[in-house]
């Protein structure tokens, strides 16, 4: 099986059942490869329904719930969008085929081959922001109408509830080891509102926690 119906298997059989219905997330899934972002040894697993861990760290978090965060966050072809937590570059590629334009915080370490795997998969609208904490976001070019982090955390620090625009959306599992939460942050009238919608267990962010400001 080839890497394109390996995709199409991944769409069919996991995204689907897991009622992600959304067209152009399906889209962006299904045309995105994972294998591109993997060593050698994994590439075999790739479209697996599981949390991928890379040996120096990093890692892919399983598809559906990456698929369903992306889809609570609705991203537009306008939305400015920042994406954190995800030194591979799969999250801000597949991001790329949904809003206008896309930065993300990726590790020094491992700028070079984000940009060239972006690059590869022709995601000009990525923008790679160097960063040893992805949780500080990237204020400089706030506010953005989506955020996604990839990976979980205890709670969202305000650093990040700060760079969310008016109306805007931010997608993440919020919990502990045992338990997580994919989670909706919206913005509305410079308030921040927040819903718990689905279960996930995934990795956590590689940063130290950062203390949040307020309360929901």
């Amino acid at each position: 099986m080839d890497d394109a119906a390996r995709r199409q298997l991944m769409v069919e059989a996991q995204l689907r059942p897991a009622n992600v219905t959304n067209p152009r997330v399906l889209d962006a899934m299904g045309k995105t490869p994972r294998t591109i972002f993997l060593p050698t040894q994994l590439k075999p697993v790739a479209y697996n329904d599981d949390d991928i861990r890379l040996p120096d760290g990093r890692f892919l978090i399983e598809p559906v719930v990456l698929a369903r965060l992306l889809e609570l966050a609705e991203p537009t072809e306008s939305s400015t969008a920042l994406v954190v937590g995800c030194d591979t570059g799969y999250a801000a590629v597949v991001m790329a085929s949904l809003a206008a334009t896309v930065f993300t915080v990726v590790h020094p370490d491992f700028i070079a081959e984000v940009e060239a795997r972006a690059g590869a998969l022709d995601a000009v609208n990525v923008l790679t922001v160097p960063g040893a904490e992805p949780l500080e976001g990237h204020a400089e070019k706030a506010p953005y109408d989506v955020i996604l982090v990839v990976g979980r955390m205890e709670e969202l620090p305000a650093t990040l509830g700060d760079q969310l625009a008016e109306a805007g959306r931010l997608v993440a599992v919020i919990g502990d080891a045992r338990v997580g939460r994919g989670t909706l942050v919206s913005r509305v009238h410079n308030r921040l509102g927040r819903r718990n919608v689905f279960d996930a267990a995934i990795p956590p962010v590689r940063a130290p926690a950062l203390p949040p400001r307020f309360e929901f």
